[in-house]
């Protein structure tokens, strides 16, 4: 038995600690879960649809307490307000569009034969979610697993321990059967064991390109299904006929918010160069603006990052690419303890060759390039071995879309970054993983399709 601890950026504190399950009782929480998806499955799809509704309420009545416990379990200002309006909204979609996306396809029916295809869900599927976005990223699969009629079994971040319990709770008070959605605590080892043993049949990851290698390593051999939503550099490009106040709001707030801690957050921007000098002025003007701090306070508009480990990785690629020869644009904000609480940073003078242009940097960094053209952007925006959003700005739709189709990448933005639309599929290509989620496809990926070839009997 191992104990997990939630230790807060704002100041070290412990926010809760919480017993892994043995070996032998994980078991007997698969059994159970699997006991219990038969007879959730075989309810009518209209019930679990209002059953999964009920339990996203039943979240969203216990905001006032999840504002404030986020922000001391991850850093995220309690000013925006937590993550409900974003959660509320995907399952919400996802139950509207459940009836369409699960129905039967049907092939034919004559007088010899009726052909129809069904989806049907794959039985249990494990969900182990990051802690940055953790309310959001988790009802990405939770919601339409449940609806598909799958059964759940949701793995939290140790950094967000609380998040699990919480959802696992609400919706079992909403009438979803305890064993049918159910947050374990696991250590990696236990969860490793239980993949390559084939407990899960469908298994829904976002977190570290490690991460996913180390599931897939642990499912080889099992045929387990994946979904890995892992690493991101995500670009934009800011072309010439772009409005620059938009462009730089929307893409400096892409870059900056929740510390820079998002998987679709914007890290290395290209400019043409004739509106180069004005999108960065407009840019270190917005960021000189914030306010680093505690997250507790209402003042305060970025908070610290939610672990020293994590800072300190950005400070490294600040570091080295300052001696590498990029410039610096914003000063040492006071909050910055050298520790969790890390200034903001815009970079310029940086290449490619610099690991703050081609890592991760999961923080409140941007490095800002100028470009002559599009080709450049292109080849530049390419030049990554991730590919999850590129955000593109220009008054023309035409030239967005020609230069999207370009691109490597799982979505591409105009004028707009860093949102994730339920209706459309969340994906990505390269290191970002494989699979997708929300949207019709997102129930495709979490069922299985199974044909019925059905001769009708002589009359």
């Amino acid at each position: 038995m191992t104990v997990l601890k939630c230790i807060s950026p704002i100041d070290g504190a412990v926010v809760a600690t919480r017993e892994t399950l043995g070996a032998d009782e994980a078991r007997a929480r698969v059994t159970a879960a699997r006991k219990a998806q038969a007879e959730w499955a075989a309810r009518p799809l209209g019930e679990r649809v209002e059953l999964v509704q009920a339990g996203v309420a039943a979240v969203g009545a216990m905001n006032d307490e999840i504002v404030p416990e986020l922000a001391r379990m991850m850093g995220r200002p309690v000013r925006y307000g937590g993550e409900f309006r974003g959660f509320e909204e995907r399952a919400s979609y996802m139950a509207g569009i459940a009836q369409e996306a699960l129905a039967d396809i049907e092939v034919g029916d004559d007088a010899n034969f009726r052909r129809l295809i069904k989806r049907v869900p794959h039985g249990l599927v494990l969900v182990i979610a990051p802690w940055n976005y953790p309310y959001m990223t988790a009802i990405n699969s939770v919601a339409p697993a449940l609806i598909a009629g799958n059964a759940v079994m949701l793995k939290h971040a140790t950094q967000t321990l609380l998040v699990g319990e919480r959802m696992a709770r609400a919706f079992a008070s909403a009438g979803v059967p305890e064993a049918v959605f159910q947050n374990v605590f696991l250590t990696h080892e236990t969860a490793a064991e239980l993949i390559a043993g084939g407990a899960f049949d469908f298994i829904n990851f976002t977190g570290s390109v490690a991460g996913g290698k180390a599931i897939e390593t642990a499912a080889a051999g099992t045929f387990t299904g994946l979904g890995l939503e892992l690493g991101g550099k995500d670009p934009g490009y800011v072309m010439e006929d772009a409005d620059l106040d938009a462009a730089a709001d929307t893409l400096i707030d892409g870059a900056m918010f929740n510390s820079g801690q998002c998987c679709c957050g914007i890290e290395r921007i290209y400019v043409h160069e004739s509106r180069f000098d004005a999108f960065l002025e407009k840019a270190v003007a917005i960021v000189r603006g914030y306010r680093l701090g505690d997250p507790l306070d209402p003042e305060t508009t970025i908070g610290p990052m939610a672990h020293v480990r994590f800072a300190r990785t950005v400070r490294d690629q600040v570091g080295e690419a300052l001696a590498a020869g990029a410039t610096a644009h914003i000063p040492t904000l006071p909050g910055d303890d050298g520790g969790a609480y890390l200034s903001p940073q815009i970079l310029t003078n940086v290449t490619h060759d610099m690991r703050v242009m081609r890592e991760e940097t999961f923080g409140p960094v941007v490095g800002i390039m100028p470009v002559r053209d599009d080709d450049e952007a292109v080849r530049l925006m390419n030049d990554s071995d991730y590919g999850l959003t590129a955000s593109l700005w220009t008054r023309d739709i035409d030239r967005a879309m020609r230069v999207g189709d370009r691109i490597e990448t799982g979505t591409v933005f105009m004028n707009r970054a860093d949102y994730l639309d339920p209706s459309l599929c969340w994906t990505g290509c390269k290191d970002t993983g494989r699979g997708g989620s929300l949207s019709i496809i997102g129930y495709h990926n979490l069922t299985r399709p199974k044909s019925f070839h059905l001769k009708k009997p002589a009359q």
